[in-house]
């Protein structure tokens, strides 16, 4: 069970499980703290973790304003700050890795280390265009399911459209009680289009894995490359026959790969 606690000034939904290390789970565009489930389960017998709804998505009001990642970011720092939790292994999604740049670059104290998947550093003129097109998707859509089987396009596996996970998903988050407006949607999707780190990402002194799904065409892996080139010391690992959400497509092997990269970091810290 969740619930919503106070953080910087507003309201923030978290859900939490287990019990070990703790770990704080980005999610990213239009994507409760459910979209984790398959970690939430999977990891509780080995840490604690947090996975939380963005501003603007499921639980989580949506404040006036435009959004902005660094302001997404001292969100994330909010929530830590308001769990009590000094420092977390923290992974962040799609934007949700964005918000896990920043966060390692504004609060490097908070994060023990990064976990980026499906990442970018600085948009490209392909990926504007396609957030563009999202844009104006989510308005001019026939009908919500509509709009959910044209953006997972970008999202899953020509697997996944054919073994009915993609029809599972759709239902699931046409029966999910806390839908995302369409305003959401395009506001959080705003700061994603144009947020560029690229040229910060040198000042980033947690240990990093950089995962990049083979067949993702929304992050494709010559993004993820570049954000890996330049964090000192990361890892970079194309997961082969994978799109841009292998956390959902192929858990276990997921789970298996995060945790070996979250023990190796347990394991040198216990050694200085």
């Amino acid at each position: 069970m969740g619930e919503l606690i106070k953080a910087d000034g507003g309201e923030i939904w978290v859900e939490r499980r287990g019990k070990g290390p703790d770990v704080l789970l980005i999610a990213g565009l239009s994507d409760p703290a459910e979209a984790w489930q398959a970690q939430l389960d999977g990891l509780a017998d080995r840490y604690r973790l947090t996975a939380y709804d963005n501003r603007g998505t499921g639980r989580t009001p949506l404040p006036e304003g435009p959004l902005s990642v660094p302001g997404m970011a001292e969100d994330a720092a909010a929530v830590l700050h308001a769990l009590g939790i000094p420092a977390a292994h923290v992974m962040g999604f799609s934007g949700g890795s964005r918000i896990a740049q920043e966060l390692a670059l504004s609060h490097p104290r908070l994060v023990r280390s990064l976990v980026l998947v499906s990442t970018w550093g600085r948009p490209d003129a392909y990926f504007r265009s396609m957030a563009d097109f999202w844009h104006w998707m989510a308005e001019r859509a026939p009908s919500e399911r509509a709009m959910l089987e044209a953006f997972h396009l970008w999202m899953y596996t020509p697997r996944a459209h054919a073994d009915g996970t993609v029809d599972r998903i759709i239902e699931e988050t046409l029966a999910f009680p806390y839908p995302q407006s369409v305003e959401a949607f395009q506001r959080q999707l705003a700061p994603f289009r144009t947020h560029d780190t690229l040229a910060r990402l040198a000042e980033i002194t947690a240990p990093t894995l950089v995962l990049a799904g083979e067949l993702d065409i929304a992050a494709p892996p010559r993004l993820g490359r570049a954000v890996a080139e330049r964090i000192p010391g990361a890892k970079f690992e194309v997961l082969p026959g994978e799109a841009h959400q292998p956390f959902q497509e192929v858990p276990a092997m997921f789970n298996t790969r995060v945790d070996a990269f979250w023990r190796e970091v347990e394991a040198r810290d216990r050694e200085t």
